[in-house]
């Protein structure tokens, strides 16, 4: 569901205790966001006139707005309130496409008026409507195209070759598809080790040794196409930082 957002207007005494201590009055708007974020408005301009940011505890008492962080704290006493309202508030992304599920409530002739946008914020898909999240690699495109499965769009991850794959990860797997294409592709470069690199998952995709613990070795990969073999006999990607070994400590790429 979405999260709430507070407002109050009014005529305010507003008081800041910190580092320093400030006072204000006048007619300001008072929003309190879902992550305890406290921005008091007057008319001037977009910077609020006093702020708490992500306070830890938040209350609205007889008239008394109280914000506290720490040894910060924020006060705002309403002497004659203009109005207040909750709203439901979301996060505001690119818009990237439909909700299928949304979608098929509404093909099913269900009572709804959701609008079922998909909108792509601080690596998460979320839908506008219903909240269903899939979360996107920092460094991976979501792009027009849709799963022929789900109706999800496709997200483009080079992880050696370019993958087109599902936003949800249950309906297709971006490391399934690495490990397809490169799983025991490179030996492990180590002189006296005769295993294969497998693709595995240990935080991200790495190249790492079969014969790990005996043979720790391990390469992240890296977001980038292949382009040829380094002279240490790994593979060379290119990246959009330029053209790297697979291990980034080499210094022998060609």
């Amino acid at each position: 569901m979405h999260d709430e957002l507070r407002v109050v207007a009014g005529d305010c005494t507003t008081t800041f205790d910190g580092r320093s201590e400030r006072e204000h009055r006048g007619d300001v708007v008072a929003v309190v966001k879902p992550d305890g974020t406290v921005l008091v408005h007057d008319a001037d301009g977009y910077q609020p006139v006093e702020w708490l940011t992500r306070a830890e505890s938040v209350q609205f008492v007889d008239g008394i707005l109280d914000a506290r962080d720490g040894d910060q704290r924020l006060r705002v006493e309403v002497h004659d309130e203009h109005g207040s309202a909750r709203h439901p508030v979301s996060r505001a992304g690119v818009p990237v496409g439909d909700c299928p599920d949304c979608a098929r409530l509404a093909d099913a002739g269900a009572s709804t008026d959701r609008s079922g946008t998909l909108v792509l914020a601080r690596g998460t898909v979320t839908c506008h409507d219903c909240d269903e999240s899939y979360s996107v690699p920092r460094d991976v495109a979501v792009i027009e195209e849709t799963c022929d499965d789900c109706g999800l769009p496709l997200m483009r991850a080079e992880r050696g070759a370019a993958f087109e794959v599902c936003l949800d990860r249950d309906c297709e797997s971006l490391d399934e598809r690495v490990r397809e294409a490169f799983d025991r592709a490179w030996d492990c470069p180590e002189s006296d080790c005769e295993g294969d690199l497998r693709i595995l998952r240990r935080g991200g995709l790495i190249a790492g040794c079969e014969h790990y613990p005996d043979c720790d070795t391990g390469f992240g990969l890296p977001n980038g196409l292949l382009d040829g073999t380094c002279d240490c006999g790994l593979p060379v990607f290119e990246t959009p930082t330029g053209r790297r070994c697979l291990d980034s400590g080499c210094d022998r790429v060609a």
